[in-house]
C-alpha cells in the first residue's frame, strides 16, 4: 500500500529532507503555475494566502547554529580606525567568526526590545548564508554546494557593553546574544545566479532608519567569500543542514562606523530597515 507523501511545511523540514525534496517541490510550483493560485483549495483549505494577510516568521526561526563573520574590508578597518587601531594583518590570512545567539532569531516586522542594559544600542546590515546539507571539511571550490540560499540578516549590538567585553579579550557575547534578526524569504542560489560573479553576487544593500537612508552597499563586496567562510567553518568540524552563517557588516552599514552624529543610538519607536537587491526588505521596530 502507497501512503501520500506529505510536503514539509516548515524550511528546516525541507532542508534536512535533502535536494530530492526540493526537486519535489520544485515540480509541484510547475504543476500549478498555469492555474489560479488564489483559487486552489486542497480538502477544503486554500494552498496560498495573499501576503497582506499573513504574518511572516523568519525563514528559520530556530537555526541548529549562527556564526556571524566578520568579511567586509571596509567595515572592519573605518571601526578600527574610530578607536585609533590599525589593520592586523592576521585578519588578512584567515576569516574570524564568533557563534551567537540562534535561540534569539527575530522575523520580519517583529518588535525589537532594547536591552535595559545598554545606552549604545546598534544595527548591523548584513547577509547571511543557509548551509543546506551536512558536510566536513568543504572546500571552496564546491563551497556553494552546500548553500540552500541568502537572507538578510540584522545583528543587533549592544556596543557599550561589546566594547567593555573585547577589551577583556572575549566576545562580543552579552553585547550581541539579546537579539538577531532573520528573513524576511530565504532565496535560493538559482534565483541568484545572473547576479554571481565567480564566489560573491552582485546584489546592493541599504538600511534606513525612520525612512531615511543611512547605509548603502553591495555584497559583492566582501573581502572573504562565502565559500571560504564556509570551508573556515567547517575546517575538522560538520555543518549540518539549517546552520546560518553571517556575512558581518557591509562597509556604512552601521552606526558605530558612520557616528552618533549621522545616526542617533537607537531607541524605543525606531524603525529600521534593511533592503537588499533580490532579498526583500528586513523592517523591525525597537521597543
Amino acid at each position: 500500500m502507497s501512503f501520500p507523501h506529505l510536503l514539509p511545511s516548515d524550511l528546516m523540514t525541507l532542508l534536512e529532507r535533502g535536494a530530492n525534496e526540493h526537486k519535489l517541490l520544485q515540480k509541484v510550483v510547475e504543476h500549478v503555475d498555469t492555474e489560479r493560485i488564489s483559487k486552489l483549495k486542497v480538502e477544503g483549505e486554500w494552498i496560498a494566502l495573499p501576503l497582506k494577510e499573513v504574518t511572516l516568521f523568519s525563514p528559520l526561526p530556530r537555526p541548529r547554529s549562527f556564526r556571524d563573520f566578520y568579511a567586509f574590508e571596509q567595515h572592519v578597518r573605518t571601526c578600527r580606525a574610530g578607536r585609533g587601531l590599525k589593520m592586523v594583518p592576521e585578519w588578512y590570512e584567515i576569516p574570524v567568526f564568533y557563534f551567537s545567539n540562534h535561540h534569539a532569531i527575530k522575523g520580519p516586522n517583529k518588535p525589537v526590545k532594547k536591552p535595559d542594559y545598554t545606552a549604545c544600542l546598534d544595527f548591523e546590515l548584513e547577509v547571511a548564508c543557509i548551509i543546506g546539507k551536512y558536510g566536513k571539511n568543504i572546500v571552496a571550490s564546491h563551497a556553494r554546494e552546500y548553500i540552500a540560499g541568502l537572507c538578510i540578516l540584522n545583528d543587533w549590538s549592544a556596543r557599550d557593553v561589546q566594547m567593555k567585553e573585547v577589551k577583556v579579550g572575549l566576545g562580543p557575547a552579552k553585547g550581541k546574544d539579546f537579539a538577531t534578526s532573520l528573513g524576511p524569504y530565504l532565496v535560493t542560489l538559482d534565483e541568484l545566479e545572473d547576479r554571481r560573479i565567480g564566489d560573491h553576487w552582485d546584489l546592493n544593500m541599504s538600511a534606513k532608519v525612520n525612512g531615511k537612508v543611512v547605509s548603502q552597499g553591495n555584497l559583492k563586496d566582501l573581502y572573504w567569500s562565502f565559500a571560504q567562510m564556509i570551508e573556515r567553518a567547517s575546517d575538522e568540524c560538520a555543518l549540518f543542514p539549517g546552520d546560518v552563517i553571517g556575512s558581518g557588516t557591509v562597509g556604512t552599514g552601521c552606526i558605530l562606523e558612520l557616528g552618533t552624529e549621522v545616526q542617533p543610538w537607537l531607541m524605543p519607536g525606531d524603525v529600521v530597515e534593511l533592503e537588499v537587491e533580490r532579498l526583500g526588505l528586513l523592517r523591525n521596530v525597537i521597543q
